[in-house]
């Protein structure tokens, strides 16, 4: 049987030694004996004939393959497989000269074939990834087709006015013949991913046997025009050997790739927190830092130890009491005491930047010439 290698999600394909085996049901069409002789005996034996295209029916039987290949990495495979195939005669059709006659025994089929299979990409056909990997072959050989324990036991029904009363007669054979064989496969792949290598296969075969068989049987009856009390041989000539089978299977690639280790976990980049903005207020008209004032830039400057900071926004302002000139100037002195005052806590001068807005976006809105404390200030803000 066939396999793929690979997994589920992106098949392989395989390249180098391979075994494979499977197993299961063959159906096997209706044969045809197409003609009886009896070369040791004239006439009377030699006017039975079993021929005249007389059907034997066949029942459902066994098959089972074992294949050693070797994958070309490109989707192509070739293998040689030994095969076996077991059906049971059921029953032969009557003709004018005989009457229906029960069949029994075997017919065993020993195959040896030169097989050529393709694996499908699905995503040529625009499928993307499958879980299974469908694949088409086709292969020629040798079949041994044997008549194990076949038993051909029928009778020939009396003739009225004639003195041919009924008869019985039986065929026995062991016998085997061979014949060319060819087969067409079908079927698909499913990848084992906890062991590179193994997959399990579903598939469907066709076989046919070319040409006509001839079976050496041996004859007798008990009825005297057919010939009674002898017992001769008799050549049976059978025709049409095809074959349907259903079989499940497992390969095993022996080069198959372990499947990709799971792809490292892209390390993140610590989460930057939201901006972060502390304000530092002043006394009326006043740029110098107090108490409290240095104790709120001590803690934004152990802020940016902890967190990943990359820029230092420090901005001025003042309240409307005033000229917009001298605030300005003023809310700009007010940002250069804090950035001093980060400095001097660790922060590296190059990442504050410094702006003054004067008594530009008051935290809290008045009129000129308010001395309102909450717009004496500076936001230092961390991004």
């Amino acid at each position: 049987m066939r396999a793929e290698t690979g997994v589920a999600a992106q098949a392989q394909a395989v390249s180098g030694l391979y075994i494979g085996a499977g197993a299961g049901a063959n159906f096997m069409q209706d044969q045809t004996i197409t003609r009886t002789t009896f070369p040791q005996v004239a006439t009377p034996v030699s006017a039975l004939n079993l021929g005249g295209n007389r059907g034997v029916n066949m029942g459902t039987g066994f098959t089972g393959v074992v294949s050693v290949g070797y994958g070309l990495g490109n989707g192509l495979r070739l293998e040689v497989e030994g095969g076996f195939i077991q059906n049971r005669f059921k029953k032969a059709g009557g003709n004018a000269q005989v009457g229906v006659a029960n069949f029994g025994g075997d017919e065993y089929k020993y195959t040896g074939m030169v097989n050529a299979l393709y694996d499908i990409d699905p995503a040529v056909f625009g499928l993307g990834t499958l879980p299974v990997v469908p694949y088409i072959g086709a292969g020629v050989g040798y079949a041994w087709a044997q008549h194990k324990n076949a038993r051909i036991l029928g009778f020939v029904p009396a003739t009225p006015g004639v003195n041919t009363p009924f008869g019985q007669y039986q065929f026995r054979s062991n016998d085997g013949e061979g014949d060319f064989a060819y087969q067409a496969i079908a079927g698909v792949a499913f990848p084992i991913t906890a062991i590179p290598g193994l997959s399990l296969t579903a598939e469907y075969r066709f076989m046919g046997l070319v040409g006509e068989r001839n079976y050496t049987y041996q004859y007798a009856s008990n009825r005297p025009q057919l010939g009674g009390g002898v017992s001769t041989r008799a050549n049976v000539r059978f025709d049409d050997d095809f074959n349907h089978s259903v079989m499940l299977g497992v390969r095993y690639a022996f080069n198959a790739a372990p499947p990709p280790p799971p792809a490292a976990p892209i390390a993140q980049a610590p989460a930057r927190e939201a901006a972060r903005t502390y304000l530092v207020f002043f006394d009326w008209d006043k740029a110098d830092l107090t108490p409290r004032a240095r104790q709120v830039v001590s803690e934004a400057a152990q802020a940016t130890t902890r967190t990943q900071v990359t820029r230092i926004q420090v901005n001025g302002f003042t309240d409307t009491s005033g000229t917009p000139q001298y605030n300005q100037g003023l809310s700009v002195r007010r940002a250069q005491s804090v950035a001093n005052e980060l400095v001097r806590d660790g922060v590296p001068r190059s990442a504050i930047s410094i702006q003054g807005f004067g008594e530009n976006r008051l935290l809290v809105p008045t009129a000129n010439g308010v001395r309102e404390p909450q717009n004496r200030r500076v936001e230092i803000i961390l991004q």
